[in-house]
């Protein structure tokens, strides 16, 4: 009689079987991992409408949102909870990961130098956008503990492109709980009076993945671009992975 199966085994079953089944498919895994169930929704339709064809995986641990909120900076348990599922997306046969969490910078970058397939920060590909256009950034914030993060990832990236460019950053109060308690509408509404009032900007990033269905109301109110993170990621991703192959 065999001995019971462990978590750690039961995981290993679980991966190798959806690892066959995608190589059997011929499609590419794209691991998508989330902090909060708000970004699954605009990731998944960002990648319906731009890129179709992988094979996408959602891995969720919620309660890092939560524990982040907790801590002014990154725990070393946070680091490790994130070396753990970039270890298991491998696991399962990821072609690439991408990370739709916006407060966990230096962790994900851990976890980019530690497997050998494509890493995406969630923001990066609407950084590189907007860094691209220049002049003055506007970018909206649903989660406070992502704003200082962002902005250091922001700057940096401009100084490496060699890009002159001013960012604008704005917390959008009472929003994030909106969506977390079902009011979509509401938070919609919330960011695009925050839009309002964020003026002398030459485009307007939204910060978080969970943010991007309220793209639609902020372009209808103005001229200036409106940029998203899923939009750009996918964008992106889908360039990195067609270099890949070439």
């Amino acid at each position: 009689m065999g001995r019971p199966l462990g978590t750690a085994a039961f995981g290993d079953i679980v991966a190798q079987a959806v690892r066959k089944g995608a190589a059997q498919k011929g499609m590419t895994r794209i691991a998508l991992i989330h902090a909060t169930p708000a970004a699954v929704g605009p990731i998944k339709d960002a990648f319906a409408e731009a890129c179709p064809e992988p094979d996408l995986v959602n891995l969720l641990d919620d309660s890092l949102s939560r524990d982040r909120t907790l801590t002014p900076e990154l725990t070393d348990g946070i680091f490790d909870r994130f070396d753990a599922l970039g270890r298991y997306a491998v696991s399962f046969g990821a072609q690439a990961i991408l990370f739709t969490c916006s407060a966990f910078g230096p962790a994900i970058e851990r976890v980019a130098q530690s497997v050998g397939i494509p890493v995406l920060k969630p923001n990066e590909a609407m950084f590189a956008e907007a860094i691209a256009r220049g002049g003055t950034i506007g970018m909206l914030a649903t989660f406070e503990p992502s704003i200082a993060s962002m902005a250091e990832e922001f700057e940096q990236q401009a100084t490496q492109a060699g890009r002159p460019v001013t960012l604008k950053s704005m917390l959008v109060p009472r929003a994030m709980a909106a969506l977390q308690a079902g009011r979509r509408e509401e938070h919609d509404a919330l960011v695009a009076e925050a839009a309002v009032k964020l003026t002398g900007c030459d485009a307007i990033m939204l910060a978080q993945f969970s943010m991007a269905p309220a793209a639609a109301r902020l372009r209808g109110q103005t001229r200036i671009p409106v940029l998203t993170s899923p939009d750009s990621a996918v964008a992106a991703l889908k360039k990195k992975l067609a270099s890949a192959k070439a």
